[in-house]
């Protein structure tokens, strides 16, 4: 493929596009500055503004969330699996029915792979702008986000009713849900008791890994950060590695299904057949599937890269199914 060819597949950090009504929380205050991006694959945005910058079906998908200090997203689950490191900022993580169940802060670098059925919310707790970037299982992400009952309920204060249809709809801006659709319910008490309450042991032990503890088991050969053999040993339907310096590899590579490179640190140099180009942080390249090809760094100083490939593993419940 020529550089041409393959850059529709590549996403740089200053194209994303952002939608800043993505969820139901858009209008509540505390969670109503974060911008949304979804990068590769539908993600779970409720909102018709939402841009989605590649439509490949990968197996996964990629996302982003970009908020000011003391911005937060607002409590909610998946039915897929959901992992996050922490581009840039400082972050707070946080769980349960009501976000007291346990929480845990991440720097930059560090991942953190966060249950299936459990409530969780996320804050930048950091003095600037910050932003982490997402992985969820599945091509479709589960069908979308489930949120805690006090989330919707704050919403329709301000105007945001979700539709069981999975559509926001803005009642201040003369919006109304369309005949035969009726709100999305918000969960029973019976329903409620589904979602368990997690220790901070359960969740930081089992899903938390931190940047510098990885990039020292990425000395020589890449760390296996999430896989059946990884650090966190999990099967959400992808792997996640991080490849460092001192593991990159001129040799060339290919995998039986698209894989994606996102860099932590440093300018990464990919090369394939054809061609090559240059990835910087926050950038997103999906590579296609049965391509051979390499990533090193291109320049001197610290250099770190995600890499993300799925599996033949159900997209979820995973570890806490």
């Amino acid at each position: 493929m020529t550089p041409a060819e393959m850059e529709p597949r590549i996403v740089r950090y200053g194209d994303l596009m952002p939608c800043k009504t993505a969820f139901i929380d858009a209008h509540t205050p505390g969670s109503d500055q974060k911008e949304n991006f979804t990068i590769i694959g539908g993600g779970v945005s409720e909102s018709a503004d939402q841009h989605v910058h590649i439509s490949i079906p990968h197996g996964f998908n990629i996302g982003a969330a970009g908020q000011p200090p003391k911005c937060r997203n607002s409590l909610h689950s998946h039915r897929t699996a959901e992992v996050f490191f922490v581009l840039s900022g400082r972050w707070r993580f946080f769980w349960g029915r009501y976000g007291d169940a346990g929480e845990v802060v991440l720097e930059e670098g560090d991942i953190i792979n966060i249950p299936t059925g459990i409530f969780r919310g996320f804050e930048n707790i950091g003095t600037e702008y910050g932003m982490i970037m997402a992985i969820l299982g599945g091509d479709d992400a589960g069908g979308g986000v489930i949120w805690a009952p006090q989330v919707i309920e704050d919403a329709a204060d301000h105007g945001l009713v979700l539709g069981e249809n999975g559509q926001l709809y803005d009642t201040k801006a003369g919006a109304t849900l369309p005949d035969g659709v009726a709100p999305m319910p918000v969960l029973s008490e019976d329903e409620l008791k589904h979602y368990p309450e997690m220790t901070p042991g359960e969740v930081v032990g089992m899903g938390v890994r931190r940047y510098w503890d990885m990039v020292a088991l990425a000395k020589d050969t890449p760390c296996k950060v999430i896989g059946e053999t990884g650090i966190i040993r999990d099967k959400p339907g992808f792997e996640v590695d991080l490849i460092t310096r001192s593991s990159a590899t001129h040799d060339m590579h290919q995998h039986d299904r698209p894989s994606v490179l996102m860099p932590m640190r440093g300018h990464w140099r990919v090369s394939w057949e054809g061609g090559s180009t240059t990835l910087a942080p926050g950038d997103t390249m999906s590579v296609p599937e049965n391509m051979p090809h390499s990533a090193v760094p291109s320049m001197t100083g610290p250099a770190s890269l995600y890499h993300v490939v799925g599996t033949d593993d159900p997209a979820g419940p995973t570890w806490q199914g």
